[in-house]
């Protein structure tokens, strides 16, 4: 398969004997780990172009579909005494919000450390990678916390006699209580499977598949008890509002949350004890342990790795030998 142009994109053509018995064409059922590796390339010098409106319009539905999906897992497991089978539910609701994000073209900033690919091969500048994570980043706040004060204002943690405002505030107490050291390790193992799912989303051509690609990464990052940054713009400033609530701090208590530690809940608390190290342990574990470790294993070396995508899927080792 060979791709053609960074402007818009990634579009490959079929190898010339890529069919199995029955006809079907396999280069159509996936792209090979060559070729993802190719088109995010591509798809990272489209994303480093963008206006800024564009990408802070597109980061607020991105860090909404984020935000749907928090407050979804968070009523799906309040009622649950075991944490582990808590934790698999909220895992299953909570992969809905990057489905909507990878379908629909949102901006997430966690994906968007796979720009990176395309920086190290040279289509795209540092100094852009940046500037999309800015305003990306601005946009996922926004459209979380517009979520955030949607659902406090919807009377949502009243359900189960406001248990489930007890359990949004002991969710938030939990997140603020980390080191810094394990905050920042959460939040790579987090991007880590969180971009493997955007990474793997890339290969499919459907959206079957790629519903397929990112569930199971994102139910394992989620079972995991994993940090991630946008999903904490909602879980931690919703706690922040329900303790202004008497009864549901009552319920939180109930639940087994420290008071005194309830009281210290607080915006300073939210940004130094959890969103700033989770921010760096995302970016390391997306930008490094994805897209830098996947841009070496099939992109490095120039002219090698053009012959490698353009004969992936007919197996000609001679015809690669002869484009050198």
């Amino acid at each position: 398969m060979k791709f053609q142009g960074c402007s818009g994109r990634a579009r490959f053509v079929p190898a010339a004997d890529s069919t199995i018995p029955g006809g079907v064409d396999i280069s159509k059922l996936h792209l090979s780990p060559p070729e993802i590796a190719q088109s995010f390339v591509e798809i990272g010098c489209r994303k480093a172009s963008l206006p800024a409106g564009r990408l802070i319009l597109l980061g607020i539905l991105g860090g909404a579909f984020i935000a749907l999906a928090a407050q979804g897992s968070n009523v799906a497991a309040h009622t649950i005494e075991s944490v582990g089978i808590a934790k698999l539910l909220s895992g299953v609701i909570f992969a809905s919000g990057l489905l909507m994000v990878v379908v629909t073209g949102a901006e997430l900033f966690t994906g968007n450390s796979l720009i990176v690919v395309s920086c190290l091969d040279g289509k795209s500048r540092w100094i852009s990678l940046l500037r999309n994570w800015i305003f990306v980043y601005a946009g996922n706040f926004i459209g979380a916390m517009i979520v955030t004060v949607f659902v406090f204002l919807s009377g949502q943690y009243d359900f189960s006699n406001g248990l489930l405002g007890g359990y949004t505030i002991k969710v938030a107490l939990n997140k603020t209580n980390f080191s810094f050291s394990n905050a920042f390790f959460l939040g790579l193992l987090c991007n880590w499977l969180v971009c493997m799912a955007v990474w793997m989303a890339g290969a499919a051509p459907d959206i079957s598949g790629k519903t397929f690609a990112v569930f199971f990464p994102v139910w394992l990052f989620v079972a995991s008890g994993f940090e991630h940054s946008i999903a904490n713009m909602y879980y931690i400033p919703a706690g922040i509002l329900a303790k202004t609530n008497g009864a549901w701090t009552d319920a939180a208590v109930s639940l087994g949350a420290d008071l005194a530690k309830i009281e210290a809940l607080n915006w300073g608390s939210f940004f130094v004890k959890n969103l700033f190290p989770v921010t760096l342990g995302n970016i390391a574990g997306g930008s490094l342990f994805v897209g830098g470790v996947y841009w070496l294993s099939f992109l490095y070396k120039g002219r090698s790795r053009k012959s490698d995508i353009e004969f992936a899927g007919d197996g000609s080792a001679d015809k690669a030998a002869e484009s050198r």
